[in-house]
């Protein structure tokens, strides 16, 4: 897996979006406790201050990481980083003051007022929404965690993990290495494997993380780490009984109650992981919005020559294996599935692990008349443009996909892949990629489209997203048929 640092900024979004709110009432509070008034925000002054302080308490949030671990603090310690947060946001606002020609007008009275009384609201806000947060911890989230243990400590391993589900993590198996229980639940938890069929079922399902703790006594599966690592996945070895066996970059963590050592593909940190998807989101918003006007001068073109839906959905292969609904503008005709078996033998791609030729006879619109000549139409049209990729704006706005990642695959071909070719998934899938931009038309080996994703996930940094994209939007502006 693409491991993100900590808990990931979304995991956090709610606190962050108290802590704004927490702000907003502090500042409106102060005005009316200072100035006896009830409107703020008719006084330019004092609305600007309004909006600057929402944008101040972000800057503290995001250099300090002030929710990093905010699950497991306890109250001392959330009050003191209360008061740290409260200190910042006023030096920040101070600073504000100090640069604007009409900083002096600036009440600092209401100013202090509004640190102070924020400093206790978010203490209070934060200690209740954590309360809060506890009783949902059972019911986990949207990361799935297998267990790897052994059948002595199972139980107490699951429970403790469930109790101290600070990731809010879906734990959605148990894997037995030292005895066949599958069939049998722990803790309301399945047994889905045992050690000798584990990496196997693990390329199947869809799972983030993999938790490895056994007794004392029974050595760590060393093949089963080494394939795990080898699929891309996440893996948090119990510290107790570490081995140098693993591979990918390594971090001390937390899972449950339990200290471990974390290997993963790659890291991404809560800062970067909130500037890609703050990109992911704005792209999504405006692709969205491109989308709809796309669709009022395509629609018709596209039911003129092939009656039927303007969309197609189709189920494809997300991060980890996570199974979601990609849209897109059809471009090819009604029976395109049925007809895709015939056309196998006419492949360009070494495997059938991914499908591509040179041209198409399910596009709309594509034909080859008596002569031999080749016409196309505006199935063509749509896909040399690019134009039908863009109702997958929407799946990245909604977070099923992101602007640069794997091209997702269809079930049928997740199926066939070998346990290296499952680390090309240990990401969202993208709208567009790095084999895309490396020569897509010309690679036919899915072995290099293997390697290119795989080089991605291990070199990723948002400069390397920004060069991904404007080679993309050069590409696509040539009209490059490939992509």
């Amino acid at each position: 897996m693409y491991k993100k640092n900590s808990s990931g900024w979304l995991k956090h979004l709610d606190f962050i979006v108290l802590d704004l709110l927490c702000v907003q009432l502090a500042f409106y509070v102060s005005y009316v406790l200072r100035h006896g008034d009830w409107n703020p925000y008719a006084v330019p002054l004092y609305r600007n201050m309004a909006i600057f302080a929402e944008l101040a308490d972000l800057i503290v949030i995001f250099i300090f990481e002030s929710y990093k671990n905010v699950l497991k603090r306890g109250y001392y310690k959330e009050f003191a980083l209360s008061v740290k947060q409260a200190v910042m946001f006023v030096l920040v606002c101070s600073l504000y003051l100090i640069t604007i020609q009409d900083g002096d007008d600036y009440s600092r009275i209401t100013l202090f007022m509004t640190s102070g009384i924020y400093g206790v609201l978010t203490y209070v806000v934060r200690i209740l929404w954590k309360r809060y947060l506890e009783s949902r911890m059972k019911n986990g989230g949207d990361s799935s965690l297998i267990i790897v243990t052994t059948s002595s400590i199972a139980e107490e391993i699951v429970k403790n993990v469930k109790e101290h589900n600070y990731e809010m993590q879906q734990i959605n198996g148990v894997i037995i290495v030292d005895k066949d229980m599958v069939g049998e639940v722990i803790e309301d938890i399945p047994v889905i494997s045992d050690e000798e069929h584990a990496a196997e079922i693990l390329r199947q399902i869809w799972v983030d993380e993999v938790f490895i703790i056994l007794d004392e006594k029974a050595p760590y599966p060393k093949e089963l780490i080494e394939r795990c690592s080898e699929m891309g996945l996440t893996v948090h070895l119990g510290l107790t009984k570490v081995t140098n066996s693993t591979l990918g970059k390594q971090t001390i963590g937390k899972v449950g109650g339990y200290t471990v050592l974390t290997t993963s593909i790659n890291v991404m940190t809560m800062k970067q992981a909130f500037m890609k998807r703050t990109i992911d989101i704005l792209a999504g918003l405006v692709g969205c919005l491109a989308t709809g006007i796309i669709f009022i001068f395509i629609a018709p073109a596209i039911y003129i020559a092939s009656p039927g839906p303007i969309f197609f959905s189709q189920e494809r292969i997300g991060q980890n294996g996570k199974i979601f609904k990609m849209y897109k503008f059809r471009s090819m005709y009604m029976d395109a599935e049925e007809r895709k078996a015939e056309l196998m033998k006419e492949n360009k791609m070494s495997s059938n692990l991914m499908f591509k030729m040179d041209f198409d006879p399910r596009i709309i619109g594509n034909k080859i008349l008596p002569d031999g000549t080749k016409k196309t139409g505006i199935g063509q049209f749509i896909r040399s443009t690019s134009l039908d990729e863009f109702p997958q704006f929407f799946n990245v706005l909604i977070g099923q996909m992101s602007l640069i990642g794997f091209r997702p695959c269809l079930k049928s071909e997740y199926e066939e892949y070998d346990f290296h070719h499952r680390a090309r998934i240990a990401m969202k899938p993208g709208i567009t990629g790095m084999w895309q931009v490396s020569g897509r038309s010309d690679i036919t080996d899915f072995e290099e489209v293997v390697k290119l994703d795989t080089e991605y996930i291990r070199n990723w940094s948002m400069g390397l997203d920004f060069k991904i994209l404007f080679k993309t939007v050069a590409a696509v502006l040539k009209r490059d048929g490939s992509m």
